[in-house]
């Protein structure tokens, strides 16, 4: 029996959490993968972050391959703080049409709006100002209405959230990452934290921070990875790149003598061609878990160890 009535016609899962077979279809997306230990599965109703879509009056989550809007106002996979709140977001006198990502924080909730429309109403900003358990809400790069600055806390360090920032999706698969990468690393004298974010990992590790923006150094890591010669000074280094991989900087790490890379990937597809970089480059994979953050969905996050 599904949970969701809006399986099959929101366009967020593939796949039904609800089905006796939700674990084995799941894995399919994976099946030619070297897999070196069993998967972690994260919970449903653990998810505190939601992008959402919004065209005039309408408010919910896109129909499956289209930009018709599906009118959801509760899903399993989400936090009840964000379930809570969708029947008042859909309320709301929207103009023009855009995105609405909802992230549950440490000390509330944040709201982040992205819209070809460069303005809102004093109506809309009267009526954020009342959405319950809300603590801030941006306009594009514009503030409509703030109480506190939002914070999130990574291994006892607490970090102020920028609104629209990249955060793991569930709390408990950020912890289960950052507990595999702790283990993996055990024993580095000097770590390297590339795309590192806010820094899930680079607090815990007390590593070198790199990435555009977060709490390392400032480093497009795209256009300018670390060369070989940075690298020297690394035992170890751990990557969590965008969905776009990190192609250029495993072309550098394939010529340098790290004896560790930890490398997680929200995106399958350019592991695969990353990790064909490094193994070219001297490297042993030596790890490969997959961890289900992103429930229902295709999408699976992996977690991989190479040595040399």
């Amino acid at each position: 029996m599904k949970t969701c009535p809006f399986f099959g016609v929101c366009g967020g899962c593939k796949y039904d959490v609800a089905s006796d077979d939700y674990r084995n279809q799941k894995l399919s997306e994976i099946a030619d993968l070297p897999i070196t230990a069993n998967a972690i599965w994260t919970d449903v109703g653990t998810r505190r972050r939601a992008d959402f879509a919004f065209s005039d009056t309408a408010f919910g989550f896109y129909k499956h391959r289209s930009k018709n809007i599906v009118p959801v106002r509760q899903c399993p996979l989400l936090r009840d703080e964000i379930n809570v709140l969708i029947p008042h977001l859909a309320a709301l006198p929207w103009g023009g049409a855009g995105a609405c990502l909802v992230t549950v924080c440490d000390n509330g909730i944040d709201i982040a709006i992205t819209s070809p429309v460069p303005y809102f109403s004093s109506e809309f900003k009267t009526a954020v100002e009342k959405l319950p358990g809300v603590i801030r809400v941006t306009w594009n790069t514009r503030c409509v209405a703030q109480t506190v600055t939002p914070t999130v806390n990574f291994d006892g360090h607490v970090v102020e959230y920028p609104s629209g920032a990249f955060l793991q999706p569930t709390v408990p698969s950020e912890h289960a990452l950052r507990d595999l990468v702790v283990t993996a690393a055990a024993g580095a004298k000097h770590v390297a934290d590339l795309f590192c974010g806010l820094g899930n990992f680079t607090y815990a590790l007390n590593a070198d921070g790199f990435d555009i923006a977060g709490v390392g150094v400032k480093r497009d890591l795209f256009l300018h990875p670390l060369t070989v010669g940075m690298l020297k000074q690394y035992d170890c280094v751990v990557m969590d790149p965008p969905r776009a991989g990190a192609f250029a900087q495993c072309k550098e790490l394939a010529k340098s003598n790290v004896a560790r890379i930890i490398y997680v990937s929200c995106n399958p597809t350019t592991w695969r061609r990353d990790a064909g970089v490094l193994t070219r480059g001297g490297y042993k994979m030596v790890t490969l878990i997959p961890v289900d953050q992103f429930i229902g969905s295709a999408h699976w996050e992996l977690f991989s160890v190479f040595v040399k």
